[in-house]
């Protein structure tokens, strides 16, 4: 690999994962001191609630800005603003301010990532090199996963010591940073203009989706695993109510996930390229399911944080083999649509997940919620592999072309 080319995928990578760290460190605080505050599991779900509303609303009106707009500049916008907030949450914690301003700035947060989500990854196969897509979002999943594991655990562990409020101001130093990053990348190359009408199409990205016979099963597939089995809203309660550990604890519980992936990551540079990888993302998704029920049943911590780290070493191959399948399938002139719709899929998830996780530990219990999560993400796999047969025969992601 070219030494200019090897520069670009750092910086990109550097960037993206600079956000990761800043949204986790958010995320992981938030959830400790309002639970903390409060000691309501509602609160966990309106967590994900006030994330998930930007998404559900503005998808489409952020592709169609994407796809019109340079993608770099939006990417520094959104992670600048990232930084921002971080300085809204420091002020309101140390204000002891009402939960819902925590809210109204979690809606913002919402809103940059609605943006970047999309932005950032249609950016991608405009400065990198085709063939060199795959190994990028190997090494962009690592190092954001790491970012993950730091993020979470530094919080924890910030959180032993000093006030929320100081943890939530280091985010403006990451916001920047990664806003800097994005900024030194070079102009993405120019994109063919669609046909005047899909300019102006806002469903484009939606039918492309619901089209591919591959795209379409693997989101779902990535969507009700998070929605169902995705545990990291309700581990401040794990960590409390089942496994009596305190803010370091929690912050370990958080990272391990993280650090499963990034083994995986670097296992995956070492193993070849997966011949059937529909097949592997089938596997993968309902051993994810398996090892969340597990999770579930755990009292032990060390037993929990093994089954964590499982998770997150299944859920990186996943995350890649749907990372490069978009990039390899989806035309550029669309791109900002589909991955806003793809976002949606995924972001929404990640948040609905997080509402979902609070209203089911609300409802039922913090155990019950999570092994009836892993179960309903294991049914999903056999309801995919069933409606979708295309997706177990799927070639190599390195034969796909745009389009299919």
């Amino acid at each position: 690999m070219a030494d200019v080319e090897l520069r670009r995928i750092l910086r990109l990578v550097g960037a993206r994962s600079l956000n990761t760290f800043g949204r986790a460190v958010l995320n992981a605080t938030v959830l400790w001191e309002l639970y903390a505050r409060t000691g309501s599991k509602l609160v966990i779900a309106m967590v994900g609630f006030a994330q998930v509303i930007p998404v559900a609303v503005l998808f489409v009106p952020a592709g169609t800005l994407v796809d019109r707009s340079d993608r770099r500049m939006l990417a520094t916008v959104a992670a600048t603003t990232t930084g921002l907030i971080g300085l809204g949450l420091a002020l309101a914690s140390a204000l002891g301010a009402p939960v819902a301003l925590y809210f109204l700035l979690l809606l913002a947060q919402g809103c940059a990532t609605v943006i970047h989500a999309p932005a950032v990854s249609s950016l991608v196969p405009l400065i990198i090199a085709r063939d060199q897509l795959a190994r990028t979002n190997r090494i962009s999943a690592s190092f954001q996963e790491l970012a993950a594991i730091i993020g979470p655990a530094l919080a924890g562990l910030a959180l032993k010591f000093v006030a929320a409020s100081w943890v939530y101001a280091a985010l403006a130093i990451t916001g920047l940073l990664a806003g800097a990053l994005y900024r030194s990348l070079p102009r993405p190359r120019a994109v063919e203009a669609a046909a005047p009408s899909a300019r102006k199409d806002w469903r484009v990205g939606l039918r492309f989706i619901f089209r591919s016979p591959l795209l379409l099963p693997a989101l779902t597939l990535d969507m009700f695993a998070v929605l169902f089995a995705g545990v990291t809203a309700l581990l401040p309660a794990v960590a409390t109510d089942v496994l009596h550990v305190d803010s370091l604890g929690y912050g370990m519980l958080r990272a391990a996930q993280s650090a499963g992936a990034v083994a995986m990551a670097v296992m995956g540079g070492r193993l070849r390229a997966w011949q059937r990888p529909g097949r592997v993302l089938l596997i993968v998704v309902a051993l994810f399911g398996l090892a969340t029920v597990g999770f579930g049943l755990s009292t032990s911590f060390p037993l929990s944080l093994a089954l964590l780290v499982l998770c997150g070493a299944l859920d990186n191959i996943s995350v890649v083999i749907r990372l490069t399948l978009e990039q390899m399938v989806v035309p550029d002139a669309i791109r900002g649509r589909v991955s806003a719709v793809h976002y949606v899929f995924i972001g929404m998830s990640n948040e609905l997940g997080a509402a979902e996780s609070g209203l089911a530990a609300y409802a039922l219990g913090t155990i019950p919620a999570i092994v009836v999560g892993g179960a309903v993400a294991v049914i999903v796999v056999g309801i995919v592999a069933l409606k979708w047969r295309e997706l177990a025969r799927m070639p190599p992601l390195s034969e796909l072309h745009p389009g299919e």
